[in-house]
């Protein structure tokens, strides 16, 4: 019965050296394509705050109708208003953040890019 008890143990820290190293290497690949990944990130919540603000300033939708206009992989880009600056802010989580602005006679544009 010792035995098996020694066993257990054993496989429990293989176990967890195991998803130690697993995350070890999800965070290396995720280093070596933060490039991409950044890219496509300020891509995609540009693309959304764009459209969600003309959804929301231009066709008078409500912010939840406006999320089913986003593309499907999309999902997490969340998008938040500001009414009284009639503003969209659409957030790729710990990555990108991009602003829309309502302006009369331009429409919805995006705040100006500093790259």
């Amino acid at each position: 019965m010792a035995n098996t008890g020694a066993r257990g143990g054993v496989a429990r820290k293989a176990a967890f050296w195991l998803l130690v190293l697993g995350l070890v290497a999800l965070a290396a690949l995720a280093w070596a394509n933060r490039a991409p990944i950044a890219g496509y990130a300020d891509v995609g919540t540009s693309y959304a705050a764009r459209v969600a603000c003309s959804c929301r300033f231009v066709a008078g939708r409500s912010l939840e109708d406006c999320e089913k206009d986003l593309l499907s992989g999309m999902e997490l880009v969340s998008i938040s208003d500001d009414t009284d600056a009639r503003s969209v802010t659409a957030t790729f989580p710990l990555v990108a953040s991009t602003t829309a602005i309502h302006r009369e006679g331009y429409g919805c544009v995006l705040e100006p890019y500093e790259g």
